[in-house]
């Protein structure tokens, strides 16, 4: 009984190493934007595209100008920044998606407010 089990315990852990690269591998990378990059009227971009948790999203834009913030829902309906929130400024930055709704806005004064936010969801 004992060996069964251990067997057992054994296959899982098998089955499970074997599919976790599979899993990594499938995880996709996106250019918010597109060829624009991260800019105003980003809020369109993601129509169409299916995300999953674990892709990771490349925020392209002139650091001088622009930053990124992830956000909860609140900060990205009132284009606020939540205290502790996590604020990008590299103009480069790559940022992995969380399982459900992920939020970025720029808070640089107007951006988004004219469009500068994205909100989309990972299965």
């Amino acid at each position: 009984m004992v060996r069964e089990r251990g067997s057992a315990i054994a296959a899982t852990v098998l089955v499970c190493l074997l599919l976790l690269p599979f899993e990594l591998a499938q995880a996709a990378t996106y250019t918010v934007g597109g060829s624009s990059g991260w800019t105003f009227n980003a809020d369109g971009w993601p129509k169409g595209k299916r995300f999953k948790a674990g892709d990771t999203l490349v925020f392209k834009y002139n650091p001088s100008i622009h930053n990124v913030v992830a956000v909860n829902r609140t900060g990205y309906n009132s284009c606020t920044s939540p205290k502790g929130a996590k604020v990008y400024r590299s103009g480069k930055d790559q940022i992995k998606l969380a399982k459900g709704q992920n939020f970025f806005i720029c808070n640089v004064a107007g951006h988004c407010q004219a469009g500068m936010k994205l909100a989309l969801a990972a299965a």
